[in-house]
């Protein structure tokens, strides 16, 4: 009895050791860090979606493979902003724009792209910004549960309204950047 008892806590302890290194290792332990800047520049392709987020990812992959079939453009940045708060608003209703940052591209081939896709060179506007480390989609999940307490308790210290968020996946720099655009 008191062996099957060892084992049993030994598994148990084992599971959680390996729950805590697999949260460290996406990120569950950093320390979220805001600042408020005047960011954006950024030109931007992108689809609406209404709908929940969690199908956010078809959408992005939609644009970024036809970026990379149809016009041979190959992105490292995707982007999502987010309108609405999932908790207030039904998730079926919530309002989105998913996509691409790309970098260089000349008139003509953006042209060809607004065909296609909604383009926008993004202006700048005073955020409320936090990066976090991406070390896959679980990165991506990690950092909701994160990110967003920590942006909403800084909100409400500041006095600051909230606002569409953008996250920008940078799978070079390998960082999640949020983005909450301050209003006027």
């Amino acid at each position: 009895m008191m062996r099957i008892v060892k084992v049993l806590l030994f598994i148990i302890v084992a599971i959680i050791a390996i729950f805590t290194a697999v949260y460290a290792y996406y990120g569950g332990f950093t320390k979220i860090a805001f600042e408020e800047a005047e960011l954006g520049g950024e030109t931007i392709v992108w689809e609406e979606m209404i709908g929940n987020y969690k199908n956010s990812p078809v959408v992005m992959d939609k644009v970024y493979n036809s970026l990379l079939t149809d016009f041979n453009i190959s992105t490292t940045r995707g982007f999502g902003i987010y309108y609405d708060n999932p908790q207030v608003v039904d998730p079926d209703n919530c309002r989105s724009d998913l996509g691409c940052i790309v970098d260089n591209i000349d008139s003509t081939t953006l042209s060809a792209i607004e065909a296609k896709f909604k383009v926008n060179k993004l202006e700048l506007q005073k955020c409320v910004v936090a990066v976090f480390p991406y070390k896959g989609q679980m990165s991506v999940v990690v950092g909701l549960t994160k990110v967003y307490p920590a942006l909403n308790k800084y909100l409400q210290e500041n006095n600051i309204a909230n606002g569409p968020v953008m996250e920008i996946y940078d799978i070079p720099n390998k960082t999640i950047t949020y983005r909450m655009m301050i209003g006027e």
